[in-house]
């Protein structure tokens, strides 16, 4: 077969590898000269701890399997398996955390509770005042500046992969083709969108119901830490924004431990993780009501290198960047993706929310058996 993949995000990118992997031949058509979107503005998280039990928690164990089996074949993804720790300061984070290992899949994510020294043995770095951290050896990591273009070098090398930048994809012509904004049209057996948070122009008359709304984001990146963060890192915060520890101690969590002010307003947790050049990725708000906001403003990441700070013990690195990004989330939060056939041989994937770097691979992989490549 010859498929059409619209879209170089790392959904796109896996739809288009697992097409590869199937014996298929693949043309990949991106609107940028490279991928621009939520794809490289994260935090190359593939993250288990938190997912919400059944289909969530399934398909982010089954990413966590094929990044693995990628990394192995694409040493550019720096794919590394360094766990995670939910860092706890309170007696009521600490009730969250130990609700979390009654939960029955939590042998699967690989939950264990650590007491302080035992948090600072496996992470060295972390030296601030805390009371243990939960573990997830499940979690892992890559670099998300870099995975596209990693995975992109060799597909080429299979002799059945066309990248073709710069090029906007205006219209589905017939069963399985589409033109491009050079007038160019690209003919195939199969064609798969995934146009990330672009939800207008072809989307919108395509799927013009299309229950998937934008999110938007707010991090930063530091120079080199100096040391090694060996493990990924979260705060008690992030027990509010992950389905897996909804329950009787979370809700006491947020009756007797509000979060300050500017974390409520935006939304926020912090997650961290050291990039191959040393540097932290920190982050993250989230921003639902639309328009958004053309700048960034200061108090969250004031609040995020605080917080950074009082775990590692330390002054942060100088912060040398700092960005927003968008991405595309079902408004049923609990749907993994929102995966829709426009036509006998067209396919529209989006909405994977806050889990399109986690899940990529599993999702692609299940559009394939569902379009029978």
């Amino acid at each position: 077969m010859r498929v059409i993949v619209v879209g170089a995000g790392v959904l796109g990118t896996m739809h288009a590898w697992q097409a590869v992997e199937r014996g298929h031949e693949v043309v990949h058509i991106e609107r940028e000269a490279e991928a621009r979107g939520a794809s490289v503005r994260n935090f190359g998280l593939v993250w288990v701890s938190g997912r919400a039990g059944g289909e969530e928690l399934a398909t982010a164990l089954r990413a966590r399997e094929l990044w693995e089996r990628i990394g192995e074949r694409v040493p550019g993804l720096y794919f590394r398996a360094n766990g995670s720790l939910t860092v706890v300061r309170s007696q009521e984070e600490l009730a969250v955390a130990e609700q979390a290992l009654k939960l029955p899949d939590a042998a699967e994510r690989g939950y264990r509770l650590l007491d302080a020294d035992e948090v600072r043995a496996a992470n060295p770095a972390l030296r601030g005042d805390f009371l243990g951290g939960l573990w997830c050896e499940r979690d892992a990591a890559v670099e998300p500046r870099l995975a596209q273009p990693a995975l992109r070098s060799v597909l080429e090398a299979s002799g059945r992969y066309t990248f073709l930048p710069g090029r906007e994809v205006r219209e589905v012509v017939g069963s399985s083709a589409v033109r491009d904004d050079h007038g160019q049209l690209h003919e195939g057996d199969l064609v798969i969108l995934c146009t990330g948070a672009w939800l207008g122009g072809l989307v919108r008359e395509l799927a013009p119901q299309l229950p998937v709304r934008r999110v938007r984001l707010q991090m930063m990146q530091t120079d080199p830490l100096g040391e090694s963060l060996t493990t990924s890192v979260a705060d008690g915060d992030s027990f509010r924004y992950y389905p897996a520890f909804a329950g009787p101690a979370l809700e006491a969590l947020k009756a007797a431990q509000p979060q300050p002010p500017v974390a409520a307003e935006h939304k926020m947790q912090l997650l961290m993780v050291q990039r191959q050049d040393g540097g932290l990725t920190i982050g993250d708000t989230h921003e639902y009501d639309q328009p958004f906001g053309f700048d960034v403003v200061e108090e969250p990441y004031e609040h995020l290198a605080a917080v950074a700070e009082e775990l590692l013990g330390r002054p942060l690195p100088r912060i040398r960047r700092r960005w927003a990004g968008v991405y595309a989330q079902c408004t049923d939060t609990t749907r993994v993706v929102h995966r829709e056939q426009l036509g006998d041989a067209v396919w529209l994937v989006t909405g994977p929310g806050g889990r399109g770097m986690t899940c990529s691979p599993a999702i692609a992989e299940t559009t394939a058996q569902l379009a029978n490549l």
